[in-house]
């Protein structure tokens, strides 16, 4: 699977985990270079906080387009800091 944004690969890898219609890529796979933290907290029932980055590349942000779980709740244990995307970011396999 791939993570695409802006004609940059985001993200690549074959272990991705999907939760509820998201794609969650290991940490490892991910061009952190292409992400900037943002401020952005949410807070899922039985996930736990989350924690938005901005993707940023070529000049262009996309704001709050990806999110972690740096502590989750025991029944998300496995996505533990794995990054999933949206807000226009495509997902291929």
């Amino acid at each position: 699977m791939k993570a695409l944004w802006n004609n940059a690969v985001i993200a690549d890898s074959d272990e991705v985990i999907k939760v509820e219609g998201n794609c969650y890529f290991p940490p490892a796979s991910v061009h952190t270079e292409f992400l900037r933290e943002s401020a952005t907290h949410t807070v899922c029932p039985w996930k736990g906080q989350a924690s938005y980055c901005d993707i940023v590349v070529n000049g262009a942000t996309n704001p709050d387009a990806a999110w972690y779980y740096p502590e989750p709740k025991e029944k998300a244990s496995s996505i533990k800091n794995y990054i999933a995307f949206w807000k226009g970011v495509e997902i291929t396999a």
